[in-house]
């Protein structure tokens, strides 16, 4: 049975329709304030279709126009929600993202990372990847990404120490 278009949905039902993993959801909540979905007992997300069209436009930003998770949040500041979300349905388009300097990138290496654009093998290969292909290749590194953020929080503060 097919929801209303008004309808909430579940983290599930978003995950599969924007085809990410459910973890790169949560993990853009962390990173884009303007994400908020209604939490009800036990933390389970529901989110109202205004909250699933800010999503597209969000992975239209980062997947479809190569934008880092900076240069979509500079969007959202200086274009507002609503540009993302008309994005997300198809109503608005971005110019090329500008390049930034190199030093903002490094400094930034677990967001880049995240955003599916930081190693150049993967920007350099887009052209001789098959879409299917490029798709898999990002959602692995969503999830190794996804792994050394769990495992730097299960470290000690001594392990981190040693380890720094």
């Amino acid at each position: 049975m097919d929801k209303s278009p008004d309808a909430f949905r579940t983290i599930s039902e978003v995950a599969e329709d924007l085809d990410l993993p459910q973890h790169v959801l949560r993990f853009w909540e962390t990173r884009f304030t303007h994400i908020k979905p209604l939490k009800r007992g036990g933390g389970r997300r529901y989110y109202r279709p205004d909250d699933v069209d800010l999503l597209k436009g969000i992975r239209h930003l980062l997947y479809g126009e190569g934008y880092t998770i900076k240069g979509v949040q500079r969007i959202l500041k200086e274009e507002g929600v609503r540009f993302v979300q008309a994005v997300g349905r198809g109503e608005e388009s971005v110019a090329a993202p500008r390049p930034e300097p190199r030093e903002t990138v490094a400094e930034e290496d677990e967001d880049f990372v995240a955003s599916g654009n930081s190693d150049p093998v993967i920007v350099a290969s887009e052209s001789l990847l098959s879409d299917d292909a490029l798709h898999k290749l990002r959602a692995a590194l969503d999830e190794l990404v996804e792994c050394d953020r769990v495992l730097r929080s299960l470290k000690t503060p001594t392990e981190t120490l040693a380890s720094e």
